[in-house]
């Protein structure tokens, strides 16, 4: 199933905070391109009746069922991209454009 990172989760839990959207759940969207690759959406959001509900890091997710199949193997991470420069990335081996982490 798909899963926060620490960091992820802890900066997910300062936007909510920040936002007035405490107590609300983290929805998670995709869709595939057609080139293979695959679009993230994310934003605070109250469950609907048929959406999967679940947590990792301590956060709330809500995904809905047709959006499982392209996320259940994701991890979303919040990393430094450039230095000084965060964001989410997710790291899916079903995305054409996933690469493995490699050890340094």
């Amino acid at each position: 199933m798909f899963k926060l990172t620490t960091a992820a989760a802890e900066q997910v839990l300062k936007a909510a905070q920040q936002g007035g959207a405490e107590g609300l759940s983290l929805r998670l969207a995709a869709t595939r391109n057609s080139d293979g690759s695959i679009e993230y959406r994310m934003g605070f959001d109250a469950a609907g009746e048929d959406d999967i509900r679940f947590q990792s890091e301590g956060i709330d997710l809500v995904i809905a069922p047709e959006d499982v199949p392209l996320l259940d193997a994701a991890v979303m991470d919040f990393a430094e991209i450039e230095p000084g420069k965060h964001h989410f990335i997710f790291l899916n081996p079903k995305d054409s454009n996933y690469r493995p982490p490699t050890d340094a």
